[in-house]
């Protein structure tokens, strides 16, 4: 994808990226803060083997002694040096636009925090990140990469506000399946509202292809708890029909019927050796994901 150099140069767009990356590195250092580790590597590394070149590299890992032979140009590559690549996935459906009094942020908006925030933890190993925003399909995908102007790109697409009335996220999952063809680890942000049946076929579709995953639900507070209690008219993000409801009367169906379709979502993940996590808007997104990275590493030792 090639970025006009217009949009880029747009004051009210860098001020938009800037105010991103400024909250993002400061959710990271919370999650290190967090997480009782040091975002800095240590230097006792050791060789392990070399990999050809690629534009983003840095020079001075260049095996010079290797290309006098071979005229080729290889990276030396350290035991700390990860392969790791990841796709951020991010819905931006008209339904994760939601947000309610209690929470600070959109759906959408606390997804974006939370994506850009894990984009620097793992540039900041070396990792190469990419990106995918989706409604009804695939709407915009950039490879991964790892240089700081492919950083700037992923937070100057994350920053865009546009969004299409439907979800249409399983079928999201089978098109990044086959469009991602190196193993990967593919990080989902979505509100999932669609059957979990097509959700799980989706992520079934991710196993095949070998391809790890991690689901973030994104809720708000109001869609766990539905605390309404003057009878309302209940607008339909993604085109539904309006309705008129009496709240009492209806909460405990929904709570009941809620409830269920997170179990099945929770369950189909642990089938699949999925990570299934929730991420409630008013939570502080440093918070929630020290807590995710933390258990993750813990259950990984």
């Amino acid at each position: 994808m090639v970025m006009h150099p217009r949009t880029l140069a747009d004051p009210q767009t860098l001020a938009r990226i800037t105010r991103l990356e400024l909250r993002a590195r400061a959710v990271v250092e919370g999650v290190i803060s967090g997480m009782h580790k040091s975002p800095h590597r240590g230097s006792s590394v050791e060789f392990a083997q070399h990999r050809d070149y690629v534009p983003g590299d840095e020079i001075r890992h260049i095996d010079w002694k290797v290309y006098a032979r071979s005229d080729r140009y290889h990276i030396k590559q350290f035991e700390e040096e990860t392969n790791l690549k990841a796709i951020l996935v991010l819905d931006t459906s008209e339904s994760m636009n939601y947000k309610g009094i209690r929470s600070a942020l959109s759906k959408r908006e606390y997804a974006t925090v939370c994506a850009a925030a894990l984009a620097v933890l793992l540039m900041r190993q070396r990792d190469a990140v990419g990106l995918a925003l989706c409604d009804d399909g695939v709407r915009q995908f950039i490879p991964p990469a790892s240089t700081s102007s492919h950083m700037r790109l992923l937070l100057e697409t994350l920053e865009r506000k546009d969004s299409a009335p439907k979800t249409g996220i399983a079928d999201t999952f089978h098109d990044l399946a086959e469009r991602v063809r190196r193993r990967s680890l593919l990080i989902v942000f979505s509100d999932l509202f669609t059957n979990p049946t097509d959700i799980l076929r989706g992520l079934q579709h991710f196993h095949h292809r070998k391809h790890e995953a991690i689901l973030f639900h994104v809720l708000d507070r109001d869609e766990l708890t539905f605390p309404f209690r003057e009878t309302s008219r209940f607008e339909g993000m993604e085109g539904e029909a309006p309705l008129l409801i009496e709240p009492n009367a209806l909460r405990q169906e929904y709570l009941r019927t809620f409830q269920a379709y997170v179990e099945a979502l929770r369950r189909g993940c642990r089938e699949l050796n999925m990570d299934y996590v929730q991420l409630v808007t008013d939570q502080p997104v440093d918070t929630a994901l020290s807590q995710y990275l933390a258990e993750r590493m813990r259950q990984s030792h």
